[in-house]
């Protein structure tokens, strides 16, 4: 079944599609009255539904069922060290498939070019596509910290656990030693750009209570290490998760 993202503020009993998500039923699947579909809002509540009636532009909708998911108890945000464009949307897909809360782009002192100020509107886009792909019924929230490490530090400071993945010589602790992954509240995991932390933002990182992680010796691309955390995290999850069922 084909799902659509419907932004919270326009969810209805009696839904309407428009813009790209209406193209893309009318237009690319030529979808039909009488067919259902999925529908979601990003902030965990999805639906099944029929569709009644569409136009050039527009597809009205009705529901069928509701569900709304609780946010989860374990929650990640990653910080990730600005990087190349090219791996960008790769980052964005997988931050909603492996079920990061938040998604921040730090402008790091080796970050290649400055971060903007702004969220790039293709960015939700992305986001958006990988929840329709795998039916997450939450986005992750995006942020951009322009001000460098005393910004992502300030940004964190609400964080119940704070991680920071940095190469061994810098590291006090291995990311697999049990005592990290599916921690209640927020945890944020920051990882470097492409050639990783200076020692001053490291220093900085330690002063402000972030325990230093190692992943191993290897030296990891940016967004391995941004990937590898977020999978680690979602195991521990769905560990958690079918421990709770068993029992």
């Amino acid at each position: 079944m084909h799902t659509f993202f419907l932004a919270p503020e326009a969810w209805s009993e009696n839904p309407v599609l428009d813009g790209a998500e209406a193209h893309h039923l009318l237009r690319v699947l030529r979808l039909g009255p009488g067919e259902e579909v999925g529908l979601l809002d990003g902030r965990g509540r999805e639906a099944l539904c029929r569709i009644v009636k569409t136009t050039r532009q527009t597809v009205e909708l009705a529901l069928l069922n509701e569900r709304l998911h609780p946010e989860p108890a374990s929650r990640v945000i990653l910080a990730a060290g600005w990087g190349k464009a090219a791996r960008r949307g790769w980052i964005l897909e997988k931050a909603v498939e492996l079920e990061a809360s938040a998604l921040w782009f730090w402008q790091a002192e080796r970050s290649q070019f400055p971060v903007p100020g702004d969220i790039r509107s293709n960015w939700e886009g992305q986001l958006i596509a990988g929840a329709k792909q795998c039916r997450n019924p939450w986005l992750p929230l995006l942020r951009t910290l322009p001000g460098g490490v005393d910004e992502l530090i300030a940004a964190s400071a609400a964080c119940a656990h704070k991680q920071a993945l940095v190469e061994s010589d810098y590291a006090h602790q291995a990311f697999l030693d049990g005592n990290t992954l599916g921690l209640p509240g927020d945890t944020v995991c920051v990882v470097g750009p492409e050639g990783g932390f200076t020692p001053r933002e490291v220093h900085a990182l330690e002063k402000a209570g972030f325990a230093t992680l190692t992943m191993g010796e290897r030296i990891l691309r940016w967004e391995t290490a941004a990937v590898m955390a977020l999978g680690l995290h979602w195991w521990k999850r769905q560990e958690q998760a079918a421990l709770a069922y068993e029992r």
